[in-house]
């Protein structure tokens, strides 16, 4: 994560976007109001469909138990 001021970003605003998008670098700013957030629309989906399944009661725990079950264990789809 890389922390700079608003002055530094506002400065080179240009290069720090592309390098949010090229590298899924976040970037935080201070400014005088509060803090900003910079990062990538992957990372941004991402942490929301993070926080989606977070919401659905249970998945957490079905998620790790899903990822423990071996392969072989498991059954063929219906579908």
């Amino acid at each position: 994560m890389i922390n700079i001021s608003a002055e530094k970003l506002e400065e080179r605003l240009s290069q720090y976007l592309d390098l949010v998008a090229d590298t899924d670098e976040i970037i935080t700013a201070s400014t005088e109001n509060g803090n900003i957030v910079l990062l990538s629309e992957q990372k941004y989906n991402s942490l929301m469909e993070t926080l989606y399944l977070n919401s659905i009661p249970g998945m957490k725990e079905r998620i790790i138990d899903g990822l423990s079950t071996r392969i072989g264990d498991c059954e063929e789809s219906k579908e």
